[in-house]
């Protein structure tokens, strides 16, 4: 398993003070939001990693994990926000602009603004007038997006829980909103909630 590191962070720290590492969760899902989480962590301290040494792409741990590591992330950044696209955004926009507007969401939610950007691939923000560096499975090898990436799935599987109060029929704290067979067999018999993404197709070997 590969370990998140600060290797990128800290080739840049000396000239970037800020850094925000950014990661998303949910663009591939039919149902519910996409969240992007936004962290900047403390330059110069020397137990960082030590601290966060758990941190991985949310992706390679529990939901149990990310749990305990979630409260910790936000303990040790400087700074911390999540930022959130709802479904009707997402149908309306498209799902790049949409991941950039609760990318830009998340932006806002920080204390401090950064003065670089570095973010998981696919997520790029050429609108915004701010140096940044997007990086191919970023959420593995950065410590920063790794720590925005736990924060942005842990956001999410909160908010789809809560909506699996509201529409039990779908299953939503079980899939999250992402196209399992259970998850399109309940499209396929009721239909679309008002969560769901109306511009996303089912495969076509959903029943």
């Amino acid at each position: 398993m590969i370990i998140p590191d600060l290797s990128h962070e800290q080739n840049l720290w000396s000239s970037y003070q800020h850094i925000a590492g950014l990661d998303e969760a949910g663009r591939g899902a039919l149902a519910g939001p996409v969240c992007v989480g936004a962290v900047i962590l403390p330059n110069g301290n020397p137990l960082l990693s030590q601290t966060l040494s758990g941190a991985r792409d949310s992706k390679q741990l529990t939901p149990r994990k990310r749990l305990q590591l979630m409260p910790l992330i936000k303990e040790t950044a400087l700074t911390w926000g999540i930022g959130f696209a709802t479904a009707e955004e997402i149908d309306w926009l498209g799902i790049v602009p949409a991941t950039r507007l609760a990318a830009e969401r998340a932006l806002e939610m920080l204390a401090i603004f950064p003065n670089y950007l570095l973010t998981d691939f696919r997520l790029e923000l050429p609108e915004l007038d701010i140096s940044q560096t997007a990086l191919v499975k970023g959420d593995q090898r950065s410590l920063s997006i790794a720590s925005a990436s736990i924060l942005a799935k842990t956001a999410r599987d909160e908010k789809m829980m809560e909506m699996d109060v509201t529409y039990p029929e779908y299953g939503f704290s079980h899939h999250k909103g992402y196209g399992t067979n259970l998850h399109c067999q309940k499209i396929a018999q009721i239909g679309h909630s008002p969560i769901h993404r109306k511009t996303f197709k089912l495969k076509s070997n959903a029943r």
